[in-house]
């Protein structure tokens, strides 16, 4: 990839030219650039396996020298970067302490910790992250402790999109509710919503005469609190992810996620990545997206700056508003007192935006298990020889960075290329998101994925939640993953226990 100076780039928006993907670079990272003798090391640790008989070098560090021993508890996924200072560890632990900030309403004697709402779907960072770990799907009408919500929107219009970005696609916000519905409210206010989830099982026949069910999920935004949606609203259910290994993903280069992208399938084998752009408010520019079920955030600044303001309520440097998401239809929560009047200016403001982001940047990657298993090596076949590393790419070596230690030049094995992809009509939710359309999804990391039971107590997974089991998940694959996904139906019943053995030993 040919990277361009930030002088070039804002030359170009200045211009009106579109600005092409082989463009963007790291503006948000302080790089050392790589010499010719790191990328050709680089290049061999990103080889291929020749054969599976046996682990590859330090495949167990999964985060590299940030990989954390494996505790097989409910705190998995809490624990800092194992090559963390001490000094840098305090400031981490003062992070948590945000990250877990029960927040009320305003005015309160409080100061520090007023400003919720007025609408929310969570009271603190740690309600929908539990233990930093995956959400989980209301386990019934009742069930208020959910990690779960639903995005909405209507279709942009031609003067609503971006011309900066090629293939921009793009939704605006709801005029009654904003890009998100709530399903909580301070005293005062209606709730946006309840959220109402109906399956009907699907049975699904495997080789060996096993049988497998899904259920397929119905979404309802039930007893609205402001007026009905827009008829052509687009709905779109999201699960709380996982936490670790976020600032691993920030600190690869986008050189090496755009170098896998095919959105036109060139290379013929039906994989056609494509790389997300979306629009940064912190930077005023475009950039690759990374974080987010559809990669709509380019940092982990701007994301957990989007989550304070969209599911908190809370207002922040990059988010202003004291009312959270509140609309302009929604006038009694405009008008409503927040915990930004005052002398603070906001409700968390950057000093503590960057404590939260600090520590969500730090969350380790506990090391695998269980790597030298016979079952586990076949398993770990079984997922080249089916493709799954098309998407899933195994590993990446990160940046070397001036400023963040834990991250710089670490071989890590997230097994996620970044990219968007085409999961099929069965996973689709129909509603597009900058360059995603309506079945495209970024491809998730599966490290730690084998540790979810230990730390959120479930197993459920995809964005919704709505496979309980990882073989459900495999099996919800459609779209550029159907291949795999037959092949995965079809291979003999200890084969597809190996490859199950692979994934829970991430």
């Amino acid at each position: 990839m040919k990277t361009t100076c930030v002088t070039s780039l804002f030359a170009l928006l200045l211009s009106g030219t579109t600005l092409p993907a082989q463009e963007l670079d790291d503006i948000h990272l302080n790089v050392i650039p790589r010499t010719k003798d790191e990328t050709a090391r680089i290049a061999g640790a990103l080889a291929a396996p020749e054969n599976f008989d046996a682990p590859q070098p330090f495949e167990t560090m999964s985060g590299g020298a940030a990989t954390v021993r494996a505790r097989m508890t409910q705190d998995a996924f809490s624990q800092p970067s194992a090559n963390i200072s001490f000094e840098r560890e305090l400031t981490f632990k003062v992070g948590n302490g945000l990250f877990k900030k029960v927040w009320v309403s305003a005015p309160s004697s409080t100061l520090a910790s007023d400003g919720l709402g007025p609408l929310y779907n969570a009271r603190s960072c740690q309600r929908c992250h539990i233990k930093d770990g995956r959400g989980h799907v209301p386990a019934g009408p009742d069930d208020t402790a959910t990690s779960m919500f639903l995005r909405v929107s209507v279709p942009a219009g031609p003067d609503d999109l971006v011309p900066e970005i090629e293939g921009y696609l793009g939704t605006v916000p709801e005029p009654n509710y904003g890009l998100q519905l709530q399903e909580f409210a301070n005293a005062g206010h209606n709730a946006e919503y309840r959220l109402q989830i109906d399956y009907d099982e699907v049975e699904v026949p495997l080789s060996g005469g096993e049988v497998a069910h899904l259920r397929a999920p119905t979404y309802t935004a039930a007893d609205l609190g402001y007026g009905p949606l827009a008829q052509d609203a687009m709905l779109s259910p999201r699960v709380a992810p996982q936490m670790i290994g976020l600032g691993l993903l920030e600190a690869i280069p986008a050189e090496d996620i755009l170098a896998q992208a095919d959105p036109d399938d060139a290379d013929g084998d039906g994989i056609s990545g494509k790389a997300q752009i979306i629009w940064s408010g912190e930077f005023d520019r475009p950039m690759l997206g990374r974080f987010g079920l559809k990669a709509g955030a380019p940092t982990i600044r701007e994301q957990s700056a989007a989550a304070f303001s969209g599911d908190i309520g809370i207002s922040n440097p990059l988010f202003s508003s004291g009312a959270g998401e509140c609309t302009a239809a929604q006038v009694d929560c405009q008008l409503t007192i927040h915990g930004d009047q005052d002398e603070r200016g906001f409700e968390i403001d950057a000093e503590g935006l960057d404590l939260v982001t600090f520590y969500s940047r730090n969350l380790a990657v506990p090391e695998r298990r269980n790597v030298d298993d016979p079952q586990v090596l076949r398993g770990k076949q079984l997922l080249y020889e089916t493709g799954c590393t098309s998407c899933h790419t195994p590993k990446f070596v990160t940046h070397r960075l001036e400023d963040r230690p834990e991250q710089s030049f670490q071989l890590i094995w997230p097994y996620t290329d970044l990219l968007l992809h085409d999961m099929g009509p069965g996973l689709a939710d129909n509603r597009p998101e900058a360059r995603a359309d309506g079945q495209e999804w970024r491809t998730p990391p599966l490290w730690g994925i084998g540790l979810t039971q230990e730390v959120s107590g479930h197993t459920q997974f995809l964005h919704d939640g709505r496979a309980r089991s990882l073989l459900e998940a495999v099996l919800w694959h459609g779209g550029e993953a159907q291949p795999a996904r037959d092949s995965v139906a079809q291979m003999p019943p200890p084969d597809r226990a190996a490859l199950i053995a692979f994934l829970e030993s991430l």
